[in-house]
């Protein structure tokens, strides 16, 4: 029987289902997984508790991470956007923990970047202020740890749709763009969309399917619909489905203005092109 998504347009989909119990994707038919999953540090959601002990969330990660490893093909991939450690509720190595869980479960490690989101100034932990006592290291960065399932090299053609400075650039493993504005996206937790647009132009195909199990405000699809791929998100909380249906239709609504834009400016510059060839000849 099929599952009817919370909302479609075009190519990208979303599920109200809680992704440890969706059934709306089958095994072995994902290219690609961007996610950004709970962080463990209580954040405000609506529909999760992200202040169980640390052993808890850890559990809790090691069957999400499973799940999703049976939803990809053999050489289906992982961009997994997690903090590199955390010191709300004591010190833990949480980029540490969840690759060690991951590699446990199945996945193949491969790489990770470095997302400088540049946000130090947010800082207000310090342990003992200027004492060697008890100091805190807080690295204002996160992590996007690239893994895949059973091989790296993708087992059939398609097309790349990276450009050559992009591919210099984002293969550098430190990307350096902000984070993004919670007031300005209505979620407690979003990601700019460059993060999962810069992981599906480079570790996918156009018309590869991309699987977000935590789509919270939708931006994964959003980056899935911005570059010509099959998006699939699973969402717990239906207010943030209802927020990823808001903006993506935004998105597709710019998306339409700017190509009707593009094309009214292309044939001004065709008809001047035309007017002075026409002038040319009279001149002549």
């Amino acid at each position: 029987m099929e599952i009817k998504p919370y909302f479609q347009f075009g190519s990208v989909k979303i599920f109200n289902e809680d992704v440890l119990r969706a059934h709306a994707v089958s095994n072995d038919t994902v290219d690609l997984i961007v996610t950004s999953p709970p962080y463990g540090v209580d954040i405000k959601y609506e529909s999760y508790n992200d202040n169980i002990p640390y052993k808890e969330y850890l559990e809790f990660t090691r069957k999400w991470l499973s799940k999703c490893w049976d939803f990809v093909k053999a050489d289906g991939r992982l961009c997994l956007n997690i903090p590199l450690d955390k010191n709300k509720g004591g010190q833990q190595s949480v980029y540490a923990d969840i690759t060690s869980i991951a590699k446990d479960v199945g996945w193949k490690y491969h790489a990770t970047i470095i997302w400088n989101e540049q946000n130090i100034s947010k800082r207000t932990a310090w342990g003992s202020w200027m004492s060697a006592s008890a100091p805190f290291v807080i690295a204002p960065v996160e992590v996007i740890v690239v893994m895949y399932k059973q091989q790296w090299r993708k087992m059939t053609k398609g097309k790349s749709d990276v450009k050559r400075n992009e591919f210099i650039e984002w293969t550098n493993g430190v990307w350096n763009f902000s984070g993004e504005s919670k007031k300005r996206t209505g979620h407690p937790a979003p990601f700019p969309v460059e993060l999962p647009k810069r992981c599906v132009r480079l570790f996918s195909y156009v018309d590869d399917t991309i699987l977000d199990p935590f789509a919270g405000s939708g931006t994964t699809l959003i980056a899935c619909l911005e570059t010509g791929r099959k998006g699939v998100g699973f969402e717990i909380n239906e207010n943030y489905c209802k927020l990823a249906k808001r903006r993506i239709e935004r998105s597709l609504a710019e998306s339409i203005r700017r190509r009707k834009s593009g094309a009214k400016k292309k044939k001004t510059s065709e008809d001047n092109s035309e007017t002075k060839s026409h002038q040319k000849e009279i001149d002549n």
